[in-house]
């Protein structure tokens, strides 16, 4: 019977993410549109953040309460998740367009960040000190966020805007946000009891169902923003969110405590930074991802999930 109820509140974990990421796009992209910001601006700030507040939620709240351990499994779990998992799915939907600066800046530092992160964790644990370094990473990379948006506003400045009623559109994002948030905190709480019911073990858990459940607010806002044709807000989201989740996430983390950072975790961080590179060497030749792409990735997550089974 136990079992049964935690199906029922995982179907109803579902249907929040859905109706939550389709309010949320919507909200996000009429916030752009009314003040001339780019769609790929909006995917790399709001809805990036927004979508990584479950990863922020359950790696802050660990480092507090004294469990940093899962912090690392959380982050990189999440991040491989996010590439070969999401992206896959939303290429496997439509081809995604890939602006020139995600292609030119974003996803070059994407996989610089991660290798720094490998390199701070080389010697078993992300310090104060590693934090200190990340957050400032962090404090750069939000001023360079600050000056692609600036430039932005300038070039759209001439251009009529599509009218929108910015109310809605601000009472959208946070209203998709907080179902994302619950929706996807009630479907990883029932994924994981089931799980336990079959005697899975917590390792598994914490790299897939955890990992998983961390990353459907991503999921669902990117294959949102791919089926309404908001490419720019389905790569801006991922891309935006996996340099979040290390320099906030992991930079906060550390300032609270030392994070351990466990010798099983080298490989999938390496996995982690060859799904950026794979990322980037899909894109390079035609600006775009593509369906092909799309299964590659999804058969990567494949083989990189038997191997940790």
């Amino acid at each position: 019977m136990d079992i049964l109820i935690q199906v029922l509140l995982l179907a109803v974990g579902f249907i929040m993410l859905i109706k939550g990421a389709d309010w949320f796009v919507d909200g996000a992209s009429g916030i752009a549109t009314k003040f001339g910001i780019s769609q790929l601006v909006i995917g790399l700030t709001i809805v990036a953040m927004g979508t990584s507040a479950p990863e922020a939620a359950v790696s802050i709240a660990a480092a507090i309460n004294g469990n940093a351990d899962i912090t690392i499994g959380n982050i990189v779990g999440s991040n491989i998740l996010n590439i070969f998992i999401i992206l896959g799915v939303s290429a496997l939907i439509t081809t995604l367009a890939v602006a020139r600066t995600t292609m030119k800046y974003e996803t070059p530092l994407m996989i610089a960040i991660t290798v720094l992160l490998l390199l701070l964790g080389l010697d078993g644990e992300i310090g104060l000190i590693d934090g200190l370094i990340i957050l400032a990473a962090f404090a750069g990379y939000m001023i360079y966020l600050f000056k692609i948006a600036k430039d932005g506003q300038e070039e759209t400045a001439d251009s009529p805007a599509k009218e929108t009623k910015i109310v809605k559109s601000i009472i959208f994002t946070i209203l998709g946000l907080a179902l994302i948030v619950l929706g996807s905190n009630v479907t990883v709480d029932a994924a994981t009891k089931i799980a336990e019911a079959f005697g899975v073990s917590q390792r598994f858990i914490g790299l897939t169902i955890v990992a998983l459940g961390t990353s459907l607010p991503e999921l669902f806002t990117s294959v949102s923003a791919a089926r309404k044709g908001n490419a720019d807000i389905a790569i801006g989201n991922i891309v935006g969110s996996n340099i979040f989740n290390i320099l906030f996430v992991v930079g906060i983390s550390a300032l609270i405590t030392p994070v351990p950072f466990a010798k099983n975790f080298i490989f999938d961080t390496a996995v982690a930074i060859f799904a950026a590179v794979l990322l980037l060497v899909c894109c390079l030749k035609t600006k775009s991802l593509k369906r092909w792409a799309g299964i590659l990735m999804l058969a990567c997550y494949a083989a990189y999930f038997v191997m940790i089974l």
